[in-house]
């Protein structure tokens, strides 16, 4: 009680008052909006095609016409470089010594990661539990050993991922869990190669390493894998996976054993083979531009004008498979016509000579459904300094009512069953365990608007709050949260269309963001994270 009783004394601080043209924001205009944007010419608007280059000239012209300004004064978009992977010729994996050598089968028993590089090793292997350093966790699989020259084995994942009082994120995998931070560490422990492992039995069916292998490197696939140039280029070592099987073999252990030490020893595994392993892997890689779609509105204060607050939504989607079209209207056409809506609130407001003080960006991410990579290209290289972002606001699905049926499966994993109808007015405000502060300022913005804010989704084993795009921001220590009214059958898709969403809802929803938005750019205050978050929902 105490600390709400904070909380409020430091709102008072931040400006209440109703945001200039908030009635423009009106359903009738989201509506025409959404309709051509998820309409089925243009085919789901997915990365690298033509229909996705058309959305992105549509929403910059759309800027152009509002009047507001290019961040960098002279174009709306911030290029940035995708790479799509295939396997090559030559990947393989030879465990013993002449004579008695061993092949093991790729895509049966291991395949390189798409962020793998291309080399030759050979050496012994090491395992060092998660392969996780995070000091400020109290996590340190390596510990000082020297690994150098070694192919360092590790687990998938975070420890502990079954408990929601985990040292890491929960039960939501965080970022060091991620094959890409372990590789980064595993390299600059001095490792020659990076072997990736999952040893959690309970969820291994007799085929479910050739299905992760087929998943991760799929045949003609219509969407395209891709990771950000950016990221690739950090990678100078092979990165593989293996399975529980092939892990044993190397070890002569029982693996899911050494798994279960590793979570609880905080860091204190260490394996070693006996057995010489040389590897190889290749892969070929295109390289493909992309675009995020930014805009701004310059701040009125003389000194607050260098600080921004960053409204945000992704516009592409998961395109089209013959006639089959994944529209996206929910996912994510209305957080994008929703975000043009609240641009031109500000214009509006602007054209009334009225500004807030506080610069305002507004960001359009593209290939947030490829893996976030619009926003996760700008926390690598921001158009804007983060520690000058004060807040961000980000948009994805904000059109439905959520609806998880019974017998759902993997897609609505970690989420109750629950009917549409008993969500009619609500909206998950994701991120508050983060910011406390900002998430206040979300609910007394509300006052007037009366949405049913859900806060419970932080800490979920739908990785809910990993999904969109202020996941990147949040690793970067920038107070953001994520508006979304919940998952329902039609997501990801051909179901997924305009004439299905809840307009005068989502017109709420909008005029919450866009108040919660100008609160922010109008106070001499800025919400802070608190310097450790709280787990319990």
């Amino acid at each position: 009680m105490r600390f709400a009783a904070f909380l409020i004394v430091a709102l008072s601080s931040f400006g209440q008052e109703i945001a200039p043209a908030i009635q423009s924001i009106r359903k009738e205009e989201l509506k025409a909006d959404l309709f051509f944007l998820a309409s089925d010419s243009m085919r789901g608007r997915l990365t690298n095609t033509f229909e996705y280059k058309i959305a992105g000239e549509w929403i910059a012209s759309r800027l152009a016409r509002l009047g507001l300004q290019p961040l960098d004064g002279e174009t709306f978009f911030q290029t940035f470089h995708l790479v799509s992977a295939r396997l090559g010729e030559g990947n393989r994996l030879l465990i013993g010594s002449p004579g008695s050598l061993r092949s093991a089968r790729l895509m049966e028993e291991f395949y390189p990661l798409n962020i793998s590089a291309n080399g030759e090793v050979k050496g012994r292997v090491a395992l060092v539990g998660f392969g996780i350093q995070a000091p400020e966790r109290g996590w340190d699989d390596y510990q000082g050993r020297n690994v150098k020259g070694s192919l360092v084995m590790v687990f998938e994942g975070d420890p502990q991922e079954d408990d929601p009082q985990s040292p890491f994120d929960g039960l939501v995998t965080s970022e060091h869990g991620g094959s890409l931070k372990k590789a980064l560490v595993a390299q600059n422990q001095g490792a020659a190669a990076l072997l990736i492992v999952s040893a959690r039995r309970d969820a291994e069916g007799p085929r479910s390493f050739p299905s992760s292998a087929q998943t991760h490197w799929p045949q003609n696939s219509r969407m395209g894998r891709y990771q950000l140039a950016s990221n690739i280029e950090k990678i100078r070592i092979p990165v593989v996976q293996i399975s529980p099987a092939l892990a044993e073999h190397l070890l002569a252990s029982d693996i899911e054993s050494l798994r279960k030490q590793a979570d609880r020893t905080g860091g204190a595994v260490f394996a070693t083979s006996s057995l010489p392993v040389e590897l190889a892997t290749s892969i070929a890689r295109t390289v493909v531009s992309d675009r995020n779609i930014i805009a701004k509105i310059e701040g009125a204060d003389p000194k607050l004008k260098e600080e921004a607050i960053l409204i945000s939504a992704h516009y592409d989607h998961d395109g089209a498979d013959g006639d089959r079209v994944m529209n996206g209207a929910d996912d994510n056409g209305s957080g994008t016509v929703g975000l043009l809506e609240i641009a031109e609130a500000y214009a509006t407001a602007m054209s009334q000579n009225r500004r807030p003080k506080r610069t305002v960006i507004f960001a359009f991410w593209g290939s947030e459904e490829r893996g976030l990579l619009g926003s996760w290209a700008w926390v690598e290289r921001p158009l804007w300094p983060l520690e000058k972002t004060a807040a961000v606001l980000n948009m994805d699905m904000i059109g439905r009512n959520e609806e998880v049926p019974e017998g759902s499966g993997r897609r609505f994993r970690g989420l109750k069953v629950q009917d549409a109808a008993a969500n009619a007015n609500s909206v998950h405000v994701m991120g508050y365990s983060f910011n406390p502060e900002l998430a206040e300022m979300v609910r007394q913005a509300n006052r007037e608007i009366d949405l049913t804010l859900r806060m419970e989704y932080d800490n979920n084993r739908s990785n809910l709050v990993r999904r969109s795009d202020q996941w990147p921001f949040l690793q970067k220590r920038v107070p953001s949260v994520f508006f979304h009214t919940g998952l329902h059958p039609d997501y990801h898709t051909p179901g997924d269309r305009p004439e299905r969403i809840n307009y005068p809802k989502m017109e709420r929803i909008v005029r919450l963001v866009y108040q919660t938005s100008w609160d922010l750019a109008a106070s001499d205050k800025r919400p802070k994270m608190p310097a450790k978050r709280s787990l319990t929902d």
